[in-house]
């Protein structure tokens, strides 16, 4: 058994996990990341996520100061513009369709949409180039014990770390925040979410298209082209039951159910990938803090795919988090960092979260009457210019 000591320990190699360690690394803080899981870096392998992040604008702020950004940049889609399509009427088809154009609030696109297993390949790229940071995959965090000053962290090799700060990025079922007795409260939905690739005959020309009828949005957002081909990823959210049957559709049935719920706004659509299936839940914890430790992303917040909120606000996280840290080195974990850290998060956490719960229970809604009502508001806020720009820019987490 062995004792070691670093500034920083952070419990998830996921996507946020990586992003900061090569955040607080870039920055001169030593690190130590540990994940049970080694990370799967290539399209087609075993386990491979096939969800895409869209990153908006702050997010692209903090991976360039990460050093991170030069490394995915090659591999993104930009998303120029947000298409809402309503159809909720008696056939499948478009009957309202209102476009959100960045050039109406910036001089850059919403953000840039890449493939997760990208980006897990490319942040492990630069980590790879930080003495400062020590990735170990298939180790995970065991135990936790804190005192004012320190914490001191359990592995499962046997070994212990002493550490000032603990970020817990380990996802929804957190094992930090546990050890932390760091409660959550959580909504169900009775959801899953497909999330796979196509291919399709019709450009998407940098066109993000969330299409609703009922169960959940059918959202199709850009990709690179895949085999000379158009291509996007789509996340397709519905009931709990239809969603895992369509998981275990034979492939032509499966496209064909998926290009008559896109509205054939892009011809035929093709599957591009392995399917792959998850529950749609909202959740928050009830603190972003304890004693030494900070939580981020999933750890703190789940919310429905809608809107590109989740690893934004997870990168959020993050940027704060290392701005605290930059400003009092010094103070590094301490009470005063985390409750700053914590006033600065959590009420934007919690008006977030619940902002995307409310329109993913719109999304879901099944009654005419509903769909009709869904569709004249939709009308109603895209017709108002001004709260049309406020919607967008709180979706780019620019303004309030």
């Amino acid at each position: 058994m062995t004792n070691q000591t670093c500034d920083i320990v952070i419990s998830g190699g996921g996507i946020a996990g990586l992003t900061a360690a090569a955040a607080f690394g870039t920055a001169g803080f030593h690190v130590i990341c540990v994940d049970p899981t080694p990370p799967v870096t290539q399209r087609d392998a075993v386990g491979a996520d096939m969800r895409t992040t869209a990153m908006l604008q702050p997010a692209s702020r903090v991976l360039q100061d990460a050093g991170i950004w030069d490394h995915i940049a090659p591999y993104s889609a930009a998303l120029q513009i947000m298409r809402i399509v309503d159809a909720g009427g008696q056939a499948p088809t478009a009957r309202i369709t209102k476009e959100f154009n960045a050039a109406d609030i910036s001089d850059a696109p919403f953000g840039w949409n890449f493939p997760n297993y990208i980006l897990r390949r490319e942040i492990l790229n630069r980590l790879d180039h930080l003495d400062t940071v020590d990735f170990r995959p298939g180790t995970a965090t065991t135990t936790l014990f804190t005192r004012t000053k320190t914490a001191r962290v359990g592995l499962s090799d046997g070994s212990k770390i002493n550490t000032k700060l603990v970020i817990a990025a380990d996802g929804r079922t957190s094992p930090m925040r546990q050890a932390a007795g760091i409660d959550v409260t959580t909504k169900r939905y009775g959801q899953k979410a497909l999330a796979f690739a196509v291919t399709h005959t019709a450009p998407h020309e940098n066109v993000s298209t969330e299409i609703h009828r009922t169960g959940g949005p059918f959202t199709l957002v850009p990709l690179p082209d895949y085999q000379g081909k158009p291509c996007s990823a789509v996340v397709w959210m519905d009931d709990g039951p239809k969603s895992q049957a369509r998981h275990n559709m034979d492939v032509a049935a499966f496209e064909a159910e998926m290009t008559t719920r896109s509205c054939g706004l892009f011809g035929p659509l093709t599957l591009a990938s392995n399917r792959t299936i998850w529950p749609i839940i909202s959740q928050t914890a009830t603190e972003m803090r304890g004693q030494r430790v900070a939580l981020i992303a999933e750890a703190a917040h789940v919310m429905p795919p809608i809107g590109a909120q989740g690893l934004n606000m997870s990168l959020q996280d993050t940027a704060t988090l290392l701005e605290f840290a930059k400003a009092n080195p010094d103070g590094l974990g301490d009470a005063d960092m985390l409750d700053a850290y914590q006033k600065a998060r959590l009420s934007d956490v919690r008006l977030r979260v619940t902002g995307i719960d409310l329109l993913n229970r719109a999304s879901q809604v099944a009654h005419p009457a509903l769909r009709d009502a869904r569709a004249m508001g939709l009308n109603a806020i895209y017709g108002l210019g001004p709260v049309r720009k406020t919607l967008m820019q709180m979706g780019l987490g620019t303004g309030k």
